[in-house]
């Protein structure tokens, strides 16, 4: 498979080191697991390091496990350009989300060096440590301590599905670094992030390319429903309290919140479990996330009180509904500036594009809240993510790289 080179950008080299990470935790279908902070994360991680090793960066990782690669500028003193995402997957990911923007990002430091082109200001890669959220709980966590979202101590004493624990995993894979993971201690000028859409709509429009002008906000909650368990033979249907009847009735309400409020609208129930989770026994308790998301924040908070009110309408005669706070960031507007710099060099390239604002959390997300930031988008293959099927084409990724390499040189200033 050959990609053609734009404008500096070797689209075979991208594509190539794209499939060769994917190699790392290698799973049925096609796709990469690489559960954050283990071992198969930190066999990823050495594989960057390696290649960043050979481009001539040097590396750091800051306390809580954030890894940078920097190129040096002419002027050392001045912030850096930083572009970044992730390399952990969900537990069947695909070869791509978070994947391609720590590669493209790469990708165009590969390509500087070979143009011989030197920046004003310094470039660096950032690789952020448990985006995906999905071994640890909440999402983003390194970009989160580094913003200030969390602090350092609430992160490090984060227990994981399998019992361990997130500090005792940075000490031994060696990832707990010197710098403090703030930006008082690591200033930055600016942040890209380049991602696949992980949705149909640039697909859907036969579009190449999308301007993340912004994020949904978002809203996580974990819902307790709790009723009284009973033998499922001699108890009559009538007299039963069944916390997953009730918990049924409460997905069916968050389906009808996402869908009453437009095509912005997202709720979604994730994880659903009842106790004593026996054949004979009639639940006493189910438990279910909820994830609710929208572009406005007044529409954001109206699906929360649409929550809180189906709650408490199927609160009685024996049962009841909590709603706990889990997790939450708010909607994003990405910086102007930045966000026409992109915009601006996909329509030099003539590249059929749109405005777009992201429906899933990045890290871009949490570091917009400190630095100027732009995100970018390219296509995936039937909008399909956090799969072992998601795909790109080659060339939506190599001029993805293409116009992140310009956004990102008019930000560092070539010389």
């Amino acid at each position: 498979m050959s990609t053609p080179k734009a404008h500096g950008i070797d689209g075979d080299r991208l594509w190539k080191s794209l499939m060769e990470m994917a190699e790392v935790g290698p799973i049925p279908g096609g796709g990469s697991g690489r559960l954050a902070l283990t071992d198969l994360d930190a066999a990823g991680r050495a594989l960057f390091s390696r290649w960043c090793a050979d481009a001539g960066l040097t590396l750091e990782t800051d306390a809580i496990g954030n890894l940078f690669a920097r190129r040096a500028g002419a002027d050392e003193s001045l912030p850096p350009v930083v572009i970044g995402s992730h390399l952990d997957t969900q537990p069947s990911g695909g070869r791509f989300d978070g994947v391609y923007g720590v590669l493209s990002a790469l990708e165009v430091v590969r390509s500087l060096n070979d143009a011989n082109l030197r920046t004003r200001r310094p470039i660096e890669i950032a690789v952020w440590m448990n985006e995906e959220g999905a071994r640890y709980s909440p999402p983003m966590m390194g970009s989160g301590v580094f913003t200030g979202r969390f602090t350092a101590a609430e992160v490090e004493n984060a227990i994981a599905q399998d019992g361990a624990r997130l500090g005792d995993d940075l000490d031994r894979l060696g990832w707990r670094g010197a710098r403090p993971a703030s930006l008082a201690a690591h200033p930055m000028a600016a942040y890209f992030e380049a991602h696949i859409e992980q949705g149909p709509v640039l697909e859907a429009a036969n579009l190449e390319f999308g301007v993340v002008t912004g994020a949904r906000g978002q809203r996580w909650y974990d819902a307790i429903v709790t009723g009284r368990e009973a033998h499922a033979g001699p108890t009559p249907m009538p007299l039963r309290k069944d916390a997953l009847v009730a918990g049924a009735k409460l997905v069916l309400e968050i389906e009808k919140i996402g869908a009453a409020r437009g095509d912005e609208a997202c709720a979604t129930v994730g994880i659903l479990d009842v106790e004593p989770h026996s054949r004979n026994v009639i639940p006493g308790v189910c438990r279910m996330s909820v994830d609710l998301r929208h572009p406005e924040t007044g529409e954001l908070m109206a699906m929360e009180a649409d929550l809180l009110a189906a709650a408490q309408a199927l609160t009685g005669d024996g049962v009841a509904v909590e709603i706990r706070d889990f997790w939450s960031f708010p909607v994003i507007r990405f910086d102007d500036t930045l966000v026409g710099r992109v915009r601006d060099a996909a329509r030099a390239r003539g590249l059929a594009m749109r405005d777009i604002v992201s429906g899933a959390g990045h890290d871009a997300v949490y570091v917009s809240m400190v630095v100027p930031t732009a995100m970018l988008f390219i296509p995936c293959v039937g909008g399909i993510s956090h799969n072992p099927a998601e795909a790109v084409d080659p060339a939506h990724a190599a001029t993805g790289c293409a116009v992140l390499r310009d956004a990102v040189l008019a930000t560092a200033e070539a010389l």
